[in-house]
């Protein structure tokens, strides 16, 4: 059963193809930001009259296809990214400053496919598409589509996701049982010090100077204190502070990235960053605050999910990675993995000339296009076999 049920939705993927990339290039064309998305959805909902759509999170929206009872949901993201595309293609972006840099574009266009394949097959089990908003930033959509209750009320019992990726090599699909994807969380570190004249330190409190031995301390953190096993990352992206060359200020500031594999190793490095910034500023007579703003947890693939879908994606002559790809990348799709069983599965596009996911060239093809979709089938047909077992 789960054979004829994945080859009727191939057959129905590649029927719809052509429709599927032209979609894809309307969405591309009008790319929309996290929270402003809804001009997307109404154009994917527009795609899809036959099907009773529902809202979610805001800008989002949800239906199903099939039968009532337990359902497997198939997530595609709505937004885009503040980048200045550099394609070149005839559908690049026309809203300037903002791109589909991630793939979102793609999955949204192959959850169409997907969708349009199931319409009309006789579903054992239900399928439900949901469109969410807000992927980039935080908070993000899924802790709105789960707290909506859309899980429980649906009696989805599993979640699918599909994401390109450059990392994996272009054709291969990987998927693997356990982490994939790294909690996150994001900090400020503000080093208030004593203002003064260049030229006299002494009488002065550099800020900057303290700050720049808190950045050097934080980000060797994990070389040290973390089992070098686990994945971990501290990273500094913004450093603020200063109003001129000659003058010593009062105040500097930076904001930086944690990624984490365990949880364990997250309150841990929270809580050394917090205490190394304030004895370093201590040391220097200076004081040090630090705020942490907590993200989402890490991306787990359901162990059952990843055994079963395996062999359905080797049967339509896709390539399985052997080694999983597994990165300190982060993706709200982890938020449906604390509610219910669900698995991430990255899709190749390889990596020419350093082009890869929020780059302004990133343009994956439509062959890529119909990987995700079979990959999304692929998963749905997993868990839909589990349910029907």
């Amino acid at each position: 059963m789960s054979a004829d049920l994945l080859n009727a939705l191939v057959a129905g993927i590649d029927a719809v193809l052509p429709q599927a990339a032209a979609l894809r290039r309307e969405i591309h064309a009008d790319p929309h930001l996290s929270g402003q998305e809804a001009p997307t959805r109404d154009r994917f909902l527009a795609a899809t009259p036959w099907l009773d759509w529902h809202p979610v999170a805001q800008t989002g929206a949800w239906g199903r296809i099939g039968p009532g009872g337990p359902a497997v949901g198939v997530r595609a993201e709505l937004d885009a990214l503040p980048i200045n595309e550099s394609t070149g293609v005839e559908w690049e972006s026309r809203n300037p400053g903002v791109m589909h840099a991630c793939g979102h574009d793609v999955h949204l266009a192959a959850l169409w496919a997907l969708a349009t394949a199931a319409r009309g097959l006789d579903l054992q089990v239900g399928l439900v598409p949901v469109l969410q908003p807000r992927e980039e930033i935080t908070p993000p959509g899924a802790v709105d589509v789960v707290e909506s209750g859309l899980l429980e009320d649906e009696e989805i019992e599993a979640m699918i996701g599909v994401h390109v990726q450059p990392s994996v090599e272009r054709g291969v699909v990987s998927t693997g049982a356990g982490a994939v994807n790294a909690a996150y969380d994001s900090f400020e570190i503000v080093v208030k010090g004593r203002p003064g004249h260049g030229a006299y330190p002494h009488i002065a409190v550099d800020p900057i100077g303290t700050l720049a031995s808190i950045v050097s301390a934080i980000c060797a953190l994990p070389s040290h204190l973390v089992d070098p096993t686990h994945p971990t990352v501290v990273s500094v992206g913004q450093i603020s502070g200063g109003t001129a060359p000659n003058v010593i200020a009062e105040e500097a500031a930076c904001r930086g990235t944690i990624r984490t594999f365990s949880e364990g190793d997250r309150d841990l490095i929270h809580e050394t960053i917090a205490r190394t910034a304030e004895a370093i500023a201590l040391s220097r007579g200076a004081a040090a605050a630090t705020r942490f703003v907590r993200g989402g947890p890490a991306l787990v693939n359901d162990p059952g999910l990843a055994r079963r879908v395996d062999p359905l994606l080797s049967s339509m002559g896709l390539t399985v990675a052997e080694t999983p790809f597994r990165s300190c990348g982060s993706d709200d799709f982890a938020e449906y993995g604390l509610a219910t069983a669900s698995i991430m599965c990255f899709v190749g596009t390889g990596r020419t000339d350093g082009i890869g996911l929020h780059h302004g060239a990133f343009l994956p093809g439509r062959e890529t296009l119909r990987i995700v979709a079979q990959t999304m089938a692929a998963g749905y047909v997993a868990a839909a076999g589990a349910l029907g077992s």
